[in-house]
């Protein structure tokens, strides 16, 4: 487990995420799936460790509550809070070199990205099937 502590409490800027991140959508659309422009947004859910490579090419562990993922031109990034620095954030995928799903414990250290692809479509088909049978006055399983 990597453990900041060492570096002291991180500030959250006042002016919000930087700039180029992917900003949260509100909470009522991260049920579904939609479209921002170029950018296919699937809903995800899960708690994942991440290695994860900054773009000066620094490493650091990353615990994320997944919410979102975001499929663009050349780009996917996984969105969702981020669990040390109280925030939400945007990770490339291509930049992830390991992602660890904390529930399960399954380790992905290759083929991230379709991974995260199977798993926000899943996500996507539960909550259609959820809303398919609330609308039809059943209660979900």
């Amino acid at each position: 487990m990597f453990d900041n502590s060492f570096f002291g409490p991180i500030e959250a800027p006042a002016s919000g995420p930087p700039e180029g991140a992917p900003a949260p959508a509100p909470a009522g659309d991260l049920l579904v799936e939609r479209q921002e422009g170029a950018w296919r947004v699937l809903p995800i859910e899960g708690r994942f460790e991440l290695v994860y490579e900054d773009g000066s090419g620094a490493w650091s562990v990353r615990r994320l509550a997944a919410h979102e993922l975001k499929i663009g031109p050349g780009r996917v990034l996984v969105g969702g809070t981020d669990r040390d620095r109280d925030g939400y954030r945007g990770f490339r995928a291509d930049r992830i070199h390991r992602l660890t799903d904390r529930d399960t414990g399954e380790r992905v250290e290759r083929n991230i990205l379709d991974w995260l692809t199977r798993r926000a479509e899943a996500t996507r088909r539960a909550r259609a099937a959820t809303l398919r049978r609330a609308s039809r006055g059943r209660k979900p399983a």
